[in-house]
Protein backbone atom coordinates (compact mmCIF):
# COMPACT_ATOMS: atom_id res chain seq x y z
CA UNK A 1 0.00 0.00 0.00
CA UNK A 2 2.58 1.92 0.73
CA UNK A 3 4.82 1.71 -2.27
CA UNK A 4 1.58 2.41 -4.30
CA UNK A 5 1.05 5.70 -2.64
CA UNK A 6 4.81 6.63 -3.26
CA UNK A 7 4.34 5.84 -6.91
CA UNK A 8 1.08 8.07 -7.22
CA UNK A 9 2.72 11.15 -5.64
CA UNK A 10 5.60 11.05 -7.44
CA UNK A 11 3.23 10.27 -10.78
CA UNK A 12 1.99 13.64 -9.58
CA UNK A 13 4.33 15.25 -9.07
CA UNK A 14 6.24 14.92 -12.45
CA UNK A 15 2.70 16.01 -13.89
CA UNK A 16 2.81 18.96 -11.77
CA UNK A 17 6.40 19.56 -13.10
CA UNK A 18 5.21 18.97 -16.81
CA UNK A 19 2.47 20.91 -16.67
CA UNK A 20 4.59 24.36 -14.91
CA UNK A 21 6.92 23.48 -17.79
CA UNK A 22 4.20 23.83 -20.21
CA UNK A 23 2.20 27.04 -19.12
CA UNK A 24 5.70 28.82 -18.39
CA UNK A 25 6.43 28.12 -22.35
CA UNK A 26 3.18 29.74 -23.06
CA UNK A 27 2.89 32.54 -20.95
CA UNK A 28 5.35 34.73 -22.86
CA UNK A 29 3.26 34.58 -25.82
CA UNK A 30 1.23 37.36 -23.95
CA UNK A 31 4.41 39.34 -24.44
CA UNK A 32 2.91 39.66 -28.15
CA UNK A 33 -0.21 39.98 -27.18
CA UNK A 34 -0.69 44.12 -28.55
CA UNK A 35 1.82 43.16 -31.80
CA UNK A 36 -0.84 42.71 -34.32
CA UNK A 37 -3.19 45.65 -35.82
CA UNK A 38 -2.29 49.60 -36.41
CA UNK A 39 0.57 51.04 -34.47
CA UNK A 40 -0.87 53.46 -31.54
CA UNK A 41 -1.44 57.20 -33.59
CA UNK A 42 -0.65 55.77 -37.02
CA UNK A 43 -2.82 53.90 -39.41
CA UNK A 44 0.16 51.48 -40.23
CA UNK A 45 -0.11 47.87 -38.80
CA UNK A 46 2.27 45.75 -37.31
CA UNK A 47 2.18 43.09 -39.56
CA UNK A 48 2.91 45.06 -42.18
CA UNK A 49 6.18 46.26 -40.77
CA UNK A 50 7.72 42.99 -39.43
CA UNK A 51 7.35 42.10 -43.04
CA UNK A 52 8.70 45.10 -44.64
CA UNK A 53 11.95 45.21 -41.76
CA UNK A 54 12.60 41.51 -41.63
CA UNK A 55 11.91 40.38 -45.24
CA UNK A 56 13.49 43.51 -47.05
CA UNK A 57 15.25 46.32 -44.75
CA UNK A 58 17.04 44.35 -42.21
CA UNK A 59 19.41 42.00 -44.08
CA UNK A 60 20.31 45.11 -46.52
CA UNK A 61 20.49 47.43 -43.78
CA UNK A 62 22.55 45.17 -42.15
CA UNK A 63 24.83 44.64 -45.10
CA UNK A 64 25.27 48.47 -45.55
CA UNK A 65 26.30 49.19 -41.64
CA UNK A 66 29.09 47.55 -42.23
CA UNK A 67 30.62 49.45 -44.90
CA UNK A 68 33.64 52.10 -43.14
CA UNK A 69 31.64 54.66 -44.00
CA UNK A 70 28.98 53.84 -41.27
CA UNK A 71 31.40 52.12 -39.09
CA UNK A 72 33.46 55.17 -37.94
CA UNK A 73 31.72 56.95 -35.53
CA UNK A 74 33.64 60.48 -34.02
CA UNK A 75 32.09 60.78 -30.51
CA UNK A 76 33.12 62.38 -27.33
CA UNK A 77 33.06 59.77 -24.70
CA UNK A 78 35.14 62.53 -21.59
CA UNK A 79 32.63 65.14 -21.46
CA UNK A 80 31.17 65.41 -17.69
CA UNK A 81 27.48 65.24 -16.63
CA UNK A 82 26.16 68.59 -16.68
CA UNK A 83 23.86 67.37 -14.37
CA UNK A 84 25.42 65.95 -11.37
CA UNK A 85 28.54 65.05 -10.16
CA UNK A 86 29.58 61.20 -12.43
CA UNK A 87 30.77 59.00 -9.84
CA UNK A 88 29.67 55.89 -10.95
CA UNK A 89 32.12 54.86 -13.64
CA UNK A 90 31.76 51.37 -14.79
CA UNK A 91 34.68 49.77 -14.23
CA UNK A 92 33.66 46.12 -15.87
CA UNK A 93 36.13 45.51 -18.73
CA UNK A 94 32.92 44.91 -20.86
CA UNK A 95 32.30 48.39 -20.44
CA UNK A 96 35.18 50.00 -21.97
CA UNK A 97 35.29 51.27 -26.05
CA UNK A 98 38.30 50.63 -27.93
CA UNK A 99 39.08 53.62 -29.75
CA UNK A 100 40.72 54.09 -33.09
CA UNK A 101 43.90 54.68 -33.81
CA UNK A 102 45.20 57.32 -36.36
CA UNK A 103 45.95 54.39 -39.00
CA UNK A 104 42.71 52.55 -38.73
CA UNK A 105 40.60 55.38 -39.65
CA UNK A 106 39.93 55.56 -43.57
CA UNK A 107 42.20 58.07 -44.91
CA UNK A 108 39.24 59.97 -46.66
CA UNK A 109 37.67 60.77 -42.93
CA UNK A 110 40.59 62.28 -41.64
CA UNK A 111 40.22 65.86 -41.06
CA UNK A 112 37.05 65.48 -42.27
CA UNK A 113 35.14 69.59 -41.82
CA UNK A 114 31.76 68.72 -42.65
CA UNK A 115 31.07 70.77 -45.44
CA UNK A 116 28.76 69.82 -48.34
CA UNK A 117 31.07 69.98 -51.20
CA UNK A 118 31.72 67.81 -54.74
CA UNK A 119 34.86 65.52 -54.09
CA UNK A 120 35.69 67.93 -50.89
CA UNK A 121 38.46 65.27 -49.82
CA UNK A 122 39.39 64.22 -53.32
CA UNK A 123 43.42 65.88 -53.88
CA UNK A 124 41.94 67.99 -56.90
CA UNK A 125 40.05 69.75 -54.74
CA UNK A 126 42.88 70.41 -51.95
CA UNK A 127 44.99 71.47 -55.34
CA UNK A 128 42.83 73.76 -56.76
CA UNK A 129 44.09 77.17 -58.17
CA UNK A 130 42.25 80.10 -58.13
CA UNK A 131 42.19 82.12 -61.62
CA UNK A 132 44.05 85.90 -62.19
CA UNK A 133 40.58 87.52 -61.35
CA UNK A 134 40.21 85.83 -58.40
CA UNK A 135 43.89 86.14 -57.53
CA UNK A 136 43.65 90.01 -57.91
CA UNK A 137 40.09 90.00 -56.02
CA UNK A 138 41.51 87.80 -53.10
CA UNK A 139 44.65 89.67 -53.04
CA UNK A 140 42.69 93.07 -52.20
CA UNK A 141 41.10 91.14 -49.17
CA UNK A 142 42.56 91.48 -45.85
CA UNK A 143 42.36 87.79 -44.66
CA UNK A 144 43.63 88.33 -41.03
CA UNK A 145 41.40 87.09 -38.83
CA UNK A 146 41.13 87.70 -35.00
CA UNK A 147 40.47 85.04 -32.58
CA UNK A 148 38.19 87.05 -31.01
CA UNK A 149 36.29 86.87 -34.41
CA UNK A 150 36.88 83.32 -34.55
CA UNK A 151 35.41 82.74 -31.14
CA UNK A 152 31.89 84.51 -32.59
CA UNK A 153 31.94 82.74 -35.70
CA UNK A 154 31.87 79.34 -33.40
CA UNK A 155 29.16 81.06 -30.83
CA UNK A 156 27.13 81.97 -34.32
CA UNK A 157 27.48 78.74 -35.95
CA UNK A 158 26.78 76.78 -32.21
CA UNK A 159 23.88 79.30 -32.33
CA UNK A 160 22.31 78.17 -35.95
CA UNK A 161 22.64 74.73 -34.95
CA UNK A 162 20.76 75.26 -31.77
CA UNK A 163 17.67 76.58 -33.77
CA UNK A 164 17.38 73.86 -35.79
CA UNK A 165 18.71 70.40 -34.26
CA UNK A 166 16.75 68.46 -31.82
CA UNK A 167 19.83 67.37 -30.12
CA UNK A 168 23.56 68.45 -28.99
CA UNK A 169 26.43 67.14 -31.36
CA UNK A 170 29.60 66.67 -30.19
CA UNK A 171 32.57 69.12 -31.67
CA UNK A 172 34.10 66.69 -33.75
CA UNK A 173 37.63 69.40 -33.70
CA UNK A 174 38.15 68.90 -29.70
CA UNK A 175 40.88 66.30 -28.33
CA UNK A 176 38.61 64.66 -26.67
CA UNK A 177 36.51 63.33 -29.75
CA UNK A 178 37.84 60.00 -31.11
CA UNK A 179 36.62 57.55 -33.58
CA UNK A 180 34.99 54.62 -32.66
CA UNK A 181 34.73 51.59 -34.88
CA UNK A 182 31.18 50.27 -34.07
CA UNK A 183 31.80 46.65 -35.30
CA UNK A 184 34.21 46.57 -32.57
CA UNK A 185 32.20 47.77 -29.90
CA UNK A 186 29.00 46.11 -30.40
CA UNK A 187 25.80 47.15 -28.35
CA UNK A 188 25.35 44.42 -25.81
CA UNK A 189 24.17 43.47 -22.31
CA UNK A 190 27.80 44.61 -20.24
CA UNK A 191 26.88 44.57 -16.56
CA UNK A 192 26.02 47.82 -16.30
CA UNK A 193 23.24 48.00 -13.92
CA UNK A 194 21.44 49.43 -10.78
CA UNK A 195 20.91 52.67 -9.25
CA UNK A 196 23.12 54.29 -12.09
CA UNK A 197 21.38 53.97 -14.78
CA UNK A 198 18.13 53.50 -13.10
CA UNK A 199 19.09 57.47 -12.37
CA UNK A 200 19.58 57.80 -16.33
CA UNK A 201 16.26 56.98 -17.36
CA UNK A 202 14.25 58.67 -14.16
CA UNK A 203 15.43 61.90 -15.33
CA UNK A 204 14.70 61.05 -18.84
CA UNK A 205 10.90 60.30 -17.72
CA UNK A 206 10.27 61.88 -14.94
CA UNK A 207 11.91 65.59 -16.03
CA UNK A 208 12.52 65.69 -19.85
CA UNK A 209 9.79 63.73 -21.37
CA UNK A 210 5.77 64.63 -21.33
CA UNK A 211 4.15 61.67 -19.59
CA UNK A 212 0.63 60.91 -17.76
CA UNK A 213 0.96 63.10 -14.49
CA UNK A 214 0.33 60.05 -12.14
CA UNK A 215 2.73 58.03 -13.86
CA UNK A 216 5.94 57.42 -11.65
CA UNK A 217 8.61 55.93 -13.39
CA UNK A 218 9.51 52.45 -12.11
CA UNK A 219 6.30 52.42 -9.63
CA UNK A 220 5.38 49.47 -12.52
CA UNK A 221 1.63 51.42 -12.51
CA UNK A 222 -0.49 50.37 -15.28
CA UNK A 223 -0.16 52.60 -18.23
CA UNK A 224 -3.90 51.43 -19.40
CA UNK A 225 -5.65 54.51 -20.31
CA UNK A 226 -3.90 57.26 -18.92
CA UNK A 227 -2.34 58.06 -22.10
CA UNK A 228 -5.55 59.90 -22.88
CA UNK A 229 -4.68 62.85 -20.71
CA UNK A 230 -2.11 63.78 -23.34
CA UNK A 231 -1.90 65.67 -26.87
CA UNK A 232 -1.05 63.83 -29.54
CA UNK A 233 2.23 65.10 -29.83
CA UNK A 234 3.14 64.72 -25.99
CA UNK A 235 1.93 60.81 -26.82
CA UNK A 236 4.19 60.96 -29.79
CA UNK A 237 7.30 62.24 -27.77
CA UNK A 238 6.72 59.48 -24.74
CA UNK A 239 6.62 56.97 -27.42
CA UNK A 240 9.52 57.74 -29.33
CA UNK A 241 11.19 57.89 -25.77
CA UNK A 242 9.51 54.90 -24.84
CA UNK A 243 10.59 52.97 -28.36
CA UNK A 244 14.10 53.67 -27.90
CA UNK A 245 14.39 52.20 -24.51
CA UNK A 246 12.64 49.25 -25.54
CA UNK A 247 15.06 48.70 -28.32
CA UNK A 248 18.18 49.15 -26.05
CA UNK A 249 16.47 46.52 -24.03
CA UNK A 250 15.92 44.13 -26.37
CA UNK A 251 19.85 44.50 -27.34
CA UNK A 252 20.41 43.68 -23.96
CA UNK A 253 18.29 40.24 -23.97
CA UNK A 254 19.60 39.55 -27.07
CA UNK A 255 23.12 39.89 -26.59
CA UNK A 256 23.10 39.24 -22.53
CA UNK A 257 26.44 38.41 -20.87
CA UNK A 258 26.23 34.92 -19.56
CA UNK A 259 28.98 34.00 -16.92
CA UNK A 260 31.75 31.37 -17.19
CA UNK A 261 30.04 27.77 -16.62
CA UNK A 262 33.34 26.61 -15.42
CA UNK A 263 37.09 27.50 -14.59
CA UNK A 264 38.03 26.48 -18.27
CA UNK A 265 35.56 28.38 -20.11
CA UNK A 266 35.03 31.96 -20.88
CA UNK A 267 31.84 34.10 -20.19
CA UNK A 268 29.60 33.98 -23.36
CA UNK A 269 26.79 36.68 -25.04
CA UNK A 270 23.90 35.32 -26.00
CA UNK A 271 19.74 35.19 -25.85
CA UNK A 272 18.13 35.40 -22.42
CA UNK A 273 14.36 34.41 -22.39
CA UNK A 274 14.29 34.99 -18.78
CA UNK A 275 15.55 38.60 -18.96
CA UNK A 276 12.89 38.83 -22.25
CA UNK A 277 10.13 38.42 -20.05
CA UNK A 278 11.13 39.68 -16.75
CA UNK A 279 11.20 43.15 -18.94
CA UNK A 280 8.15 42.47 -21.50
CA UNK A 281 5.33 40.20 -20.06
CA UNK A 282 2.42 41.78 -18.63
CA UNK A 283 2.34 39.82 -15.47
CA UNK A 284 6.05 41.23 -14.06
CA UNK A 285 5.51 44.66 -15.60
CA UNK A 286 1.61 45.03 -14.58
CA UNK A 287 0.50 45.38 -18.22
CA UNK A 288 2.78 47.99 -19.23
CA UNK A 289 5.31 45.22 -21.22
CA UNK A 290 3.18 44.40 -24.37
CA UNK A 291 2.97 48.43 -25.12
CA UNK A 292 6.50 48.87 -24.76
CA UNK A 293 6.80 46.46 -27.50
CA UNK A 294 4.34 48.12 -29.59
CA UNK A 295 5.98 51.39 -29.06
CA UNK A 296 9.09 50.09 -30.71
CA UNK A 297 6.98 50.06 -34.40
CA UNK A 298 6.14 53.54 -33.20
CA UNK A 299 9.78 54.61 -33.06
CA UNK A 300 10.52 52.47 -36.19
CA UNK A 301 7.81 54.59 -38.20
CA UNK A 302 9.24 57.74 -37.82
CA UNK A 303 12.62 57.03 -38.30
CA UNK A 304 11.29 55.37 -41.60
CA UNK A 305 9.46 58.08 -42.78
CA UNK A 306 12.89 60.48 -41.93
CA UNK A 307 14.77 58.51 -44.33
CA UNK A 308 12.72 58.52 -46.94
CA UNK A 309 11.81 62.14 -46.68
CA UNK A 310 15.88 62.88 -46.95
CA UNK A 311 15.79 60.28 -49.86
CA UNK A 312 16.66 63.20 -52.18
CA UNK A 313 19.24 64.28 -50.12
CA UNK A 314 21.14 60.87 -49.41
CA UNK A 315 21.18 60.00 -53.10
CA UNK A 316 23.19 63.11 -53.84
CA UNK A 317 25.85 62.05 -50.83
CA UNK A 318 29.28 60.49 -51.86
CA UNK A 319 29.62 59.04 -48.67
CA UNK A 320 33.72 59.49 -49.50
CA UNK A 321 35.97 57.50 -47.60
CA UNK A 322 38.83 57.92 -49.85
CA UNK A 323 38.33 54.36 -51.11
CA UNK A 324 36.73 55.03 -54.87
CA UNK A 325 35.54 51.43 -55.42
CA UNK A 326 34.20 50.61 -51.68
CA UNK A 327 32.06 54.72 -51.95
CA UNK A 328 30.61 53.70 -55.14
CA UNK A 329 29.65 50.39 -53.42
CA UNK A 330 27.87 51.96 -50.57
CA UNK A 331 26.01 54.89 -52.68
CA UNK A 332 24.65 51.79 -54.87
CA UNK A 333 23.46 50.05 -51.48
CA UNK A 334 21.89 53.32 -50.25
CA UNK A 335 20.38 54.29 -53.25
CA UNK A 336 19.02 50.60 -53.28
CA UNK A 337 17.82 50.54 -49.69
CA UNK A 338 15.68 54.13 -50.36
CA UNK A 339 14.26 52.65 -53.16
CA UNK A 340 13.24 49.26 -50.81
CA UNK A 341 12.27 52.12 -48.04
CA UNK A 342 10.48 54.51 -51.03
CA UNK A 343 7.73 51.77 -52.32
CA UNK A 344 6.58 51.19 -48.56
CA UNK A 345 2.94 52.80 -48.63
CA UNK A 346 2.22 53.61 -45.08
CA UNK A 347 4.39 56.07 -43.68
CA UNK A 348 4.00 58.07 -40.67
CA UNK A 349 2.66 61.52 -41.53
CA UNK A 350 4.20 64.42 -39.65
CA UNK A 351 1.81 66.56 -40.71
CA UNK A 352 -0.34 65.70 -38.19
CA UNK A 353 1.61 67.14 -35.56
CA UNK A 354 1.95 70.82 -34.25
CA UNK A 355 -1.44 72.31 -35.91
CA UNK A 356 -4.12 74.70 -34.83
CA UNK A 357 -3.56 77.09 -33.15
CA UNK A 358 0.34 78.53 -34.53
CA UNK A 359 1.00 80.22 -31.05
CA UNK A 360 0.28 76.94 -28.91
CA UNK A 361 1.85 74.95 -32.03
CA UNK A 362 5.19 76.78 -31.69
CA UNK A 363 5.10 76.25 -27.87
CA UNK A 364 4.55 73.27 -27.99
CA UNK A 365 7.52 72.58 -30.75
CA UNK A 366 10.12 74.28 -29.07
CA UNK A 367 9.20 72.24 -25.38
CA UNK A 368 9.20 69.21 -27.66
CA UNK A 369 12.56 70.28 -29.18
CA UNK A 370 14.12 71.35 -25.94
CA UNK A 371 13.14 68.48 -24.02
CA UNK A 372 14.78 65.95 -26.54
CA UNK A 373 18.02 68.01 -26.25
CA UNK A 374 17.99 67.60 -22.69
CA UNK A 375 18.03 63.76 -23.20
CA UNK A 376 20.92 64.10 -25.74
CA UNK A 377 23.18 65.80 -22.70
CA UNK A 378 21.43 63.06 -20.15
CA UNK A 379 24.02 60.66 -22.04
CA UNK A 380 27.25 62.36 -21.24
CA UNK A 381 26.15 61.17 -17.47
CA UNK A 382 25.62 57.06 -18.28
CA UNK A 383 28.09 55.87 -16.52
CA UNK A 384 29.17 52.91 -19.06
CA UNK A 385 31.45 54.19 -21.89
CA UNK A 386 30.18 51.45 -23.99
CA UNK A 387 26.40 51.76 -23.04
CA UNK A 388 27.08 55.60 -23.66
CA UNK A 389 28.59 55.17 -27.12
CA UNK A 390 25.22 53.76 -28.10
CA UNK A 391 23.08 55.96 -25.72
CA UNK A 392 24.77 59.23 -27.97
CA UNK A 393 24.59 57.63 -31.18
CA UNK A 394 20.94 56.67 -31.19
CA UNK A 395 19.88 59.81 -29.72
CA UNK A 396 21.50 61.43 -32.34
CA UNK A 397 20.09 59.39 -34.47
CA UNK A 398 16.55 60.50 -33.49
CA UNK A 399 16.93 63.95 -33.41
CA UNK A 400 18.19 63.72 -36.82
CA UNK A 401 15.60 61.85 -37.85
CA UNK A 402 12.64 64.96 -36.29
CA UNK A 403 15.58 67.27 -37.91
CA UNK A 404 14.45 66.44 -40.61
CA UNK A 405 11.08 65.55 -40.36
CA UNK A 406 10.23 69.41 -39.08
CA UNK A 407 12.89 70.80 -42.09
CA UNK A 408 12.08 72.05 -45.54
CA UNK A 409 9.39 74.35 -47.69
CA UNK A 410 6.53 72.21 -46.43
CA UNK A 411 5.80 69.13 -44.27
CA UNK A 412 3.99 66.05 -44.89
CA UNK A 413 4.08 62.97 -46.76
CA UNK A 414 4.85 64.97 -50.07
CA UNK A 415 7.74 66.66 -48.91
CA UNK A 416 11.30 65.95 -48.68
CA UNK A 417 14.45 67.51 -48.54
CA UNK A 418 17.22 67.96 -50.87
CA UNK A 419 20.89 68.55 -51.70
CA UNK A 420 20.30 71.88 -53.52
CA UNK A 421 19.38 74.42 -50.71
CA UNK A 422 22.16 73.95 -48.49
CA UNK A 423 21.99 76.83 -46.84
CA UNK A 424 18.30 75.72 -45.46
CA UNK A 425 19.31 72.08 -44.38
CA UNK A 426 22.18 70.40 -44.13
CA UNK A 427 23.61 67.08 -43.00
CA UNK A 428 26.44 66.80 -41.35
CA UNK A 429 28.53 63.17 -41.74
CA UNK A 430 27.84 62.44 -37.90
CA UNK A 431 24.30 63.07 -38.54
CA UNK A 432 24.11 61.00 -41.54
CA UNK A 433 26.22 58.01 -39.54
CA UNK A 434 23.77 58.34 -36.24
CA UNK A 435 20.60 58.37 -38.62
CA UNK A 436 21.63 54.87 -40.41
CA UNK A 437 22.69 53.30 -37.19
CA UNK A 438 20.13 54.36 -34.99
CA UNK A 439 17.54 53.41 -37.90
CA UNK A 440 19.33 50.16 -37.82
CA UNK A 441 18.84 49.32 -34.18
CA UNK A 442 15.28 49.56 -34.44
CA UNK A 443 15.35 47.34 -37.46
CA UNK A 444 17.28 44.71 -35.41
CA UNK A 445 15.00 45.08 -32.48
CA UNK A 446 12.33 43.95 -34.42
CA UNK A 447 13.92 41.08 -35.75
CA UNK A 448 14.91 40.30 -32.53
CA UNK A 449 11.21 40.48 -31.37
CA UNK A 450 10.68 37.66 -33.86
CA UNK A 451 13.74 35.33 -32.91
CA UNK A 452 12.07 35.78 -29.18
CA UNK A 453 8.83 35.12 -30.00
CA UNK A 454 10.25 31.31 -31.75
CA UNK A 455 12.45 30.74 -28.16
CA UNK A 456 9.39 31.62 -26.15
CA UNK A 457 6.96 29.10 -28.52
Amino acid sequence: MTSLLLKCFVLLAISLLLDAKNGSKSQPSACFCKLQGEVDDCSCKVENLDSLNNRKVYPVLKSLLQRDYFRYFKVNLMKPCPFWSDDSRCALKDCHVQSCTEDQVPEGLKGNKNEREPNKYSKEAQKEEPNCNEERELGALDRTISAESMEAFKNWTQHDDKQETFCEIDDEYTPDCQYVDLLLNPERYTGYKGASPHRIWKSIYEENCFKPEKLVYGSKKSLAGSMEGLCLEQRAFYRLVSGLHTSINLHLCNEYLFPAKNLLSAPEFGPNTEEFIRRFDPKPTKGQGPQRLKNLYFTYLVELRALVKAAPYLEEEDFFTGNPEEDKDVKEGVKDFLEIIKSFPDHFDESKLFKGDPKVAEKLKTEFREHFRNISRIMDCVGCDKCKLWGKLQVQGMGTALKILFSGDRIGLESTVNAHHKQRFQLRRSEIVSLFNAFGRLSSSIQTIEKFRKLTS
